[in-house]
């Protein structure tokens, strides 16, 4: 029932070398899924009825690196779903890289908060701004270190610029299986971004409390895998 929500449900694929896992709150050191091949993953979430799939490369969310020749492989096995691709993102040049490759959208933190406005200038719609919140501040470089600023001045910035969407995360939430945080995504949802929420997504129960809120969509991911098990 998960593809029956009322909301978008989007499985992630975290991709940490050449292997598919999921990390506990972003601890690149506490891996509690390997779910194996990212590209057999991807392949059997789109075979599951996933629309897009949403690809993190952890390895480039921590060095700053994309990889476009993964996002073009991962592209084509998630055929037909659509790709929103992640992680070591720096400039816009890496950005176009990925669309190039074969995403249809690319998600944006470090390199985009400092000033939204080229990005939604350049990409428009296939820009999402990456909230990524721990203790009410936005983390930056695959969460490692704080960015110094506030969930509301991050949204407030992503609103003046022209941002249309925004992928919020609860950082402590994340691959805990604890449940969403409610609160969070209906603050950055009356700002009126559409808003992609993850973090502790358990059963689609979640995903509909995540739509009351306001949210656009759903990334999820430990929960998914297991439900693929």
């Amino acid at each position: 029932m998960w593809f029956a929500s009322s909301i978008e449900v989007i499985p992630a694929v975290d991709v940490l070398g050449e292997e598919a896992v999921r990390l506990h709150q972003g601890a690149y050191d506490e891996v509690v899924e390997r779910p194996g091949d990212p590209l057999s993953l991807a392949s059997r979430f789109a075979a599951a009825g996933a629309q897009r799939l949403h690809f993190v490369d952890l390895d480039g969310a921590r060095s700053g690196g994309v990889r476009p020749e993964l996002v073009r492989l991962l592209a084509h096995a998630g055929a037909p779903a659509r790709l929103q691709a992640s992680g070591g993102i720096r400039s816009l040049g890496d950005a176009q890289a990925l669309l190039a490759a074969g995403a249809e959208r690319v998600v944006v933190g470090t390199a985009a908060l400092p000033d939204p406005a080229p990005w939604a200038s350049a990409l428009g719609e296939a820009v999402v701004v990456a909230l990524d919140v721990r203790d009410g501040i936005v983390r930056s470089a695959g969460w490692t270190r704080g960015s110094g600023l506030s969930i509301a001045a991050a949204v407030e910035r992503c609103v003046a610029a022209g941002i249309t969407r925004a992928l919020c995360t609860a950082i402590d939430r994340d691959g805990t299986l604890a449940g969403p945080d409610l609160e969070l995504v209906s603050v950055v949802a009356a700002s009126g971004l559409h808003v992609l929420a993850a973090g502790g997504i358990r059963t689609p129960g979640d995903v509909e409390a995540l739509a009351e809120t306001g949210a656009e969509a759903a990334i999820v991911g430990r929960a998914l895998v297991n439900a693929l098990s």
